[in-house]
């Protein structure tokens, strides 16, 4: 009997490695996260798209477990999580909890609209993960530019919602501490003056 469940144990783990491994991944777009400019660049092969605003963790960086910090280094998304939700929508342990909350509700905060689940590709990020390190909506759109997360990295309803449907599962999201370069601020400038988020399409 134990021989039996160990066979299945292993099939079973070979099934979802196959499933796993037959998922397309994003190798086009890429991700880079400023902290010191609380800011994020979209790519698309190399190609600047959009900069938009984001908030960090209030409590620093790095990836030790307990820490609330947002982690520094080469990440990529593991799992994307609200397709088809409207915005606002409230998302508890990674299920729609039925509940909308507009931008700014009052004495709220939690996780809205939609969930880019990341994973960390180096030691310095390893527990990304297991932390539920994410890309996500929050209705505290007015935190938005400062660091104020609980390690994560949120965003505006409306932002999430454009990178969601732009990137895919497997692409690149590297999270720096350096300023964002000084070209894609001036592209971003141009492309939308006195605006926080600017876009590029090409």
């Amino acid at each position: 009997m134990r021989v039996l469940s160990v066979r299945v144990c292993f099939f079973c783990g070979l099934i979802c490695w196959i499933l796993c491994s037959c998922t397309p991944q994003d190798e086009d777009h890429r991700i880079v996260v400023s902290v010191a400019d609380q800011a994020m660049d979209l790519y698309y092969r190399d190609q600047f798209i959009a900069r938009y605003p984001v908030s960090t963790s209030q409590f620093g960086i790095g990836d030790n477990p307990g820490t609330c910090a947002t982690p520094l280094g080469h990440l990529k998304i593991a799992q994307k999580i609200g397709d088809g939700a409207p915005a606002g929508m409230v998302f508890k342990n990674r299920r729609p909890t039925g509940e909308i909350l507009i931008p700014n509700a009052p004495g709220r905060d939690p996780i809205v609209t939609r969930i880019l689940w990341l994973k960390g590709l180096e030691p310095q990020n390893r527990n990304a993960y297991g932390r539920y390190i994410y890309i996500h909506g929050t209705p505290v759109e007015n935190q938005i530019g400062k660091p104020a997360s609980y390690g994560c990295i949120r965003m505006r309803s409306q932002d999430i919602l454009r990178v969601f449907t732009t990137v895919g599962v497997g692409t690149r999201v590297d999270i720096v501490q350096d300023h964002l370069p000084i070209e894609t601020r001036a592209i971003a400038q141009a492309a939308s003056p006195g605006s926080a988020v600017s876009s590029v399409r090409r």
